[in-house]
């Protein structure tokens, strides 16, 4: 079984002049503004590391809330952050690392076992093994037994 999604984005104009506009097939982008003073001038907008970093926070908490549900826990809460660090590279920039950051309440489990299922979803999640750089987490809080 393949599930395809898809993304458009278009760019007017070229380098620092252009704008593009990006949108996905849920809609839940439409027509987004991004370029140049997006990325790297904090204008309003998105740009592709945020993108990045929200397809991979959100694709590691729902891998670990289904580990976790697999393992028989039935409550808790996660919240993750990934921040994705682009750094200069020659003429260029490279994406090298996404950071998660999470916090979890799962009542009754223990803090070993919650470690192991975290790195679990982290190490399998598809957007994981999709990037090809450092993917670091860092538990910030956790609450259980």
């Amino acid at each position: 079984m393949a599930i395809i999604n898809w993304a458009t984005a278009t760019y007017e104009g070229l380098g620092k002049d252009g704008k593009g506009h990006v949108s996905t097939q849920s809609g839940a982008l439409k027509d987004q503004p991004y370029g140049f003073n997006t990325r790297f001038e904090d204008k309003e907008g998105t740009n592709p590391e945020e993108q990045i970093a929200a397809a991979h926070a959100s694709c590691f908490t729902m891998a670990l809330s289904f580990g976790l549900a697999k393992q028989g826990y039935s409550k808790g809460s996660l919240k993750s952050k990934a921040s994705i660090t682009l750094m200069k590279d020659g003429d260029g920039f490279t994406v090298t690392k996404s950071e998660i950051k999470l916090d979890a309440k799962v009542p009754g489990m223990h803090g070993s076992d919650f470690e192991k299922a975290a790195v679990e979803a982290k190490l399998n999640c598809p957007i994981s093994k999709l990037l090809n750089c450092d993917v670091t987490l860092d538990i910030t809080s956790f609450e259980g037994n």
